[in-house]
């Protein structure tokens, strides 16, 4: 049996599975048109890699792991033309992210401006593969339907934000969950690796940041119904914690770049700080021996920036970080930064004075224009939550907007970059349904229609719209304790969210709607966990 299995995978004698004849893609494509016939891939078809530019060798990868599990086998890559081949090309009248599929009956081409448009145009085709084949045995020939795609996305930014904070996931973990946003053409990925409840990062010139700081003396383990935050938190006496090491960072960021992924770390400042005040006490404004915490919410410990050994932590911390993520963005918090123990800090009301500051928010500006100039001097740009704009902000600060839109609008307005990421229409933590038998979630119901709705354009002008670089769904992981649970809460709505960054204003619900229930197929095919339950026909 084994000998006929190979056999089969490599004369492609195996047997046909046969098109579907589906065109249905998420996300929507600008223009995609059936044509006449079939395209019958085969073990024996080649990859021709006509690309020349850096990354186009990671296209015909993307290929191969499509193919691979149908065939037994990759595909053999060349470089000079063969018929009935997947030819891969540069087209330079395309922009990066742009491409055009065409699928015939001698052959597929994809062209486009780079080789990340090139990948995006795989994704395409994956979803033009009948779905039966994935999972299926003994095949030799899979047919699909001869189509042509031109596509190009609206936002140049489509973000996932995983906490890894307060529920950590493995580096296998977090490579299916980039396997899973590539799919829908998703291309950058933000890391929250610091907060309160743990630090995650090794730094090797700190390294009670991870001896102490990445483990917390508790563990959840489930919340009464309709409770919300702390007060209704049920845990155990389990130690809880875990970090990634250096190697550990360099190898997702690399599995990600392989799949055009660009990876953001965010390492909070100044609040959200108590792991690293308990791994370095002198870090706070009392100096108090702290413990990592717990329960989850707004801490009032957080970093003085009164003292000058706070930033040369800080400065510390990042330079190890911006050695390891070669993206051109260090994300640094600037959220929920209570000033309580500022307002007491001798420290602090020395720094004010120094500095000629009239108000308490402006030391956070001050903090938060000082990690700028060190980010800049250090080839990077900074990003902040929207609370960094409740003062003065520079101008070549990124706003993430979380608090509804008004961040984003107003960075718009005043000039500055902005990526929409509010609440209530991006925070994949809230719970898609309420009711029995809905996984542990923040409380606030967030279905996938409600997603599909969002217009991060509305409130600004044409030219304000340039200031909008995308959007980005959120997975807070308080109530998030496995990567199941993170796949649940991730799916469909992850379709919703990328065909609003990417198509914008070729959205139509029911037609969305529609291709959803196939590429929920395609979700089963892979053996994803998702909430197939609350919509499905």
């Amino acid at each position: 049996m084994l000998l006929a299995l190979l056999c089969a995978a490599v004369c492609g004698c195996g047997r046909t599975i046969p098109t579907d004849g589906s065109l249905s893609v998420i996300p929507r494509p600008a223009s995609i048109e059936a044509t006449e016939g079939t395209f019958v891939l085969t073990p024996r078809t080649n990859i021709v890699l006509s690309m020349e530019q850096p990354g186009a060798e990671w296209v015909a990868d993307a290929i191969n792991r499509m193919v691979e599990p149908l065939f037994g086998r990759a595909l053999a890559v060349r470089t000079t033309p063969a018929s009935g081949a997947v030819t891969i090309r540069t087209d330079a009248s395309l922009a990066a992210e742009a491409y055009r599929l065409e699928v015939r009956p001698d052959g597929i081409e994809i062209a486009a401006g780079a080789p990340a448009g090139a990948f995006y145009a795989v994704q395409t085709l994956r979803q033009l593969l009948p779905v039966e084949a994935f999972g299926a045995s003994d095949i030799g020939r899979v047919e699909l339907p001869c189509a042509v795609v031109a596509d190009a996305p609206c936002m140049g930014y489509r973000g996932v934000m995983l906490d890894a904070s307060r529920h950590f996931f493995t580096v296998d973990e977090v490579k299916q969950l980039l396997d899973i946003v590539a799919m829908h053409k998703i291309n950058t990925f933000h890391w929250h690796l610091t907060d309160d409840q743990g630090w995650r990062i090794e730094i090797k010139a700190y390294p009670e940041l991870t001896r102490v700081g990445s483990i917390r003396k508790r563990t959840l383990i489930g919340r009464d119904p309709g409770g919300e935050y702390d007060e209704t938190c049920q845990y155990d006496e389990t130690p809880y914690g875990g970090f990634y090491t250096q190697d550990e960072i360099r190898d997702v960021v690399a599995y990600a770049a392989e799949r055009f992924i660009t990876v953001i770390p965010e390492i909070e400042f100044p609040g959200h700080a108590v792991s690293a005040l308990a791994s370095y006490p002198w870090l706070s404004c009392t100096g108090e021996q702290y413990e990592v915490r717990q329960t989850w919410d707004i801490d009032d410990r957080v970093y003085c920036p009164g003292k000058e050994t706070t930033f040369e932590f800080i400065e510390g911390v990042l330079a190890e970080v911006v050695e390891l993520f070669p993206g051109e963005y260090v994300h640094i918090g600037g959220d929920e930064c209570p000033m309580t123990y500022w307002k007491k800090c001798p420290h602090c009301k020395a720094r004010m004075r120094s500095e000629g500051l009239t108000e308490w928010r402006q030391l956070q500006n001050y903090s938060t224009a000082r990690l700028e100039r060190f980010l800049n001097a250090h080839g990077k740009k900074l990003i902040g939550w929207d609370e960094i704009l409740e003062g003065e902000v520079t101008p070549t600060a990124t706003i993430m907007s979380w608090r509804g839109t008004e961040g984003g609008i107003r960075a718009a307005k005043q000039g500055n970059y902005a990526i929409m990421a509010p609440s209530e229409y991006c925070y994949f933590d809230h719970a898609q349904a309420v009711g029995e038998g809905e996984p542990l979630s923040w409380g606030a119901r967030l279905p996938v229609d409600k997603v599909y709705s969002f217009d991060p354009y509305e409130g600004l002008t044409p030219e304000e719209r340039h200031y909008i670089l995308g959007m980005q769904a959120n997975l807070w992981a308080e109530y998030i304790p496995n990567f199941d649970h993170l796949q649940y809460m991730l799916l469909p709505r992850l379709g919703a969210l990328c065909e609003t960054a990417w198509a914008c204003d070729r959205k139509e619900w029911s037609d969305f709607r529609r291709r959803l229930d196939r590429m929920a197929r395609l979700y089963d095919a892979y053996g994803y966990n998702y909430a197939k339950h609350l919509w499905a026909e």
